[in-house]
């Protein structure tokens, strides 16, 4: 009897400190709800869906509900449902007001999806925490590391070329699964100091795993109330997402256990002072030296920062370089002219591109600006407000409201970019870039917090398309008109991308 009351007591006081948990957020909540009440919005319905109901529908008809309300509300409206309130931002003033104020640099709820997986890394981070971690990995994209990092993605873009060639007498090859695995084995390698083969079991699980983890934080993210923890626990899914968690740090946690065997200290540029490590330097091998060396991050930590960036590092740009293929598939002249410069910076085109050869390409990288410019992989991010605002239209945002950055209205404001619709890479011609907001381009979030591998991606995508458009030419079979874009934690579409490859001779 004494045992069961004792167990009956721990329960109730565990659960008023769960209660109290959930009251003080819900009660936050609230008081966002109120001081988002006097913007523009779509109308409400009732108290309990407030003016969200049309988002409870598929992922594809989220996606053109929320251009719809961002082209009759712009700059800025309100979403509500319950006790959740957030402000969506369009402007590139409003979006300067948030980014680049060091006030405003703690991410909303919606990265708590990612909490149980990613801890809080470098992307889920705010204050003294995330300060520490990002002085910790700025030197792994000093120019010198990306240097090496180069040599990776020329390795990893020749195994993918292969796996192209065999499949290329087919009418057409759905490049997502190919794209991904190239860029989660690029990432596994320069994160930390690990080859993908994906031929283990122990290899195919993680991989796996990581479309798995992808899968459930959709599912949450397409259903508001899930966001909250204090709900999801009561969903089936959430202990199958807790399993896959578990594998995914499973692994984690062997390959830097192995990295900190054979870990040898380093030492890295603070200047323009060249790396010249005889072994291949990985993010991992960064975040052993703050641990070893100056106690700047424990191992919990250094598992975060891994699991970030293998997410982060490989998802992102392997959408980017999906749409890339596509648009260039339906664009011969831009091949041909992407060609005719990589002839002119190397020689031969089937030559390995260094470094600095990839700093020469300016048409191949204004490409990819424009790819991410029509496609950015990360749509939308979100801010919850650190003190009182005041938009460019004179709206009043309250301390503590979560407001919604909506990148890819931005990036397809007629205003800003005529015709935006049309593929045109001169946008980025200097004197053109010149005559825009600063803020009117974000693939990469901007400010204090900008993307830290934002070299990284750009010399991994120029790489890939090097090594693609060296050994083929592409023909369209999916064009913007017929693909179907769908909300996801990355930009994607409905049914992947479809390119038919021709070798070229």
């Amino acid at each position: 009897m004494l045992v069961l009351t004792t167990v009956l007591t721990a329960a109730a006081v565990f659960l008023l400190f769960y209660l109290f948990y959930c009251y003080k957020t819900i009660k936050q909540h609230i008081y966002s709800l109120i001081s988002l009440s006097y913007l523009p919005g779509p109308p409400v319905n009732d108290i309990i869906s407030g003016n969200i109901l049309p988002l409870y529908t598929s992922a594809e008809n989220i996606f053109k509900q929320l251009r719809e309300w961002g082209r009759l509300y712009y700059p800025i409206y309100k979403l509500n449902a319950a006790h959740l309130a957030a402000a969506n931002i369009l402007s590139p003033e409003d979006c300067e007001l948030v980014l680049s104020n060091p006030t405003h640099m703690e991410k909303s709820a919606i990265y708590n999806l990612l909490h149980d997986w990613l801890g809080t890394g470098l992307l889920t981070s705010t204050g003294l925490k995330w300060q520490t971690r990002r002085k910790i990995l700025t030197p792994a994209f000093h120019f010198s590391i990306l240097q090496q990092f180069v040599a990776i993605f020329n390795e990893e873009t020749d195994k993918l070329v292969e796996v192209l060639k065999e499949e290329c007498y087919k009418p057409f090859i759905n490049v997502n699964a190919h794209v991904a695995q190239f860029t989660l084995k690029t990432i596994a390698e320069t994160a930390m100091g690990t080859k993908l083969r994906f031929t283990t079991r122990k290899e195919t699980i993680y991989k796996q795993s990581i479309v798995d983890m992808g899968e459930f934080l959709l599912y949450r993210l397409l259903r508001c109330w899930l966001i909250s923890k204090c709900i999801y626990v009561f969903n089936p899914r959430y202990y199958l997402e807790k399993k896959v968690t578990r594998r995914l740090h499973r692994f984690t946690k062997s390959v830097i256990a192995e990295r900190q065997e054979n870990f040898k200290e380093i030492v890295v540029p603070e200047t323009d002072e060249v790396y010249t490590g005889k072994r291949r330097l990985a993010m991992l091998d960064l975040l052993l030296t703050a641990k070893n060396k100056e106690g700047l991050i424990d191992d919990e930590g250094i598992r975060e920062e891994v699991d970030t960036f293998m997410f982060e590092g490989h998802d992102t740009t392997a959408a980017a370089l999906g749409f890339a293929l596509m648009v260039l598939a339906g664009h011969k002249e831009v091949q041909d002219k992407i060609v005719e410069e990589m002839n002119e910076v190397l020689g031969d085109i089937k030559k390995k591109p260094t470094y600095q050869d990839l700093q020469e390409m300016k048409y191949l990288e204004r490409c990819v600006k424009e790819v991410l410019r029509l496609y950015p992989s990360v749509h939308f991010i979100s801010r919850k407000l650190g003190e009182d605002l005041v938009t460019h239209s004179g709206h009043k945002l309250a301390k503590g409201s979560i407001v919604n950055l909506h990148i890819y209205d931005l990036h397809h404001n007629p205003a800003i970019y005529p015709d935006p619709e049309k593929f045109d890479p001169d946008r980025f011609l200097p004197e053109n870039c010149q005559k825009r907001h600063p803020f009117a381009y974000l693939p990469f979030s901007a400010g204090p917090r900008n993307c830290i591998g934002k070299k990284f991606a750009m010399l991994e995508l120029k790489a890939a398309i090097c090594g693609i458009l060296a050994n083929f030419t592409l023909e369209p079979i999916d064009i913007p008109e017929t693909i179907v874009l769908v909300v996801d934690i990355v930009l994607r579409t409905k049914e992947g991308i479809k390119v038919r490859f021709i070798p070229r001779v």
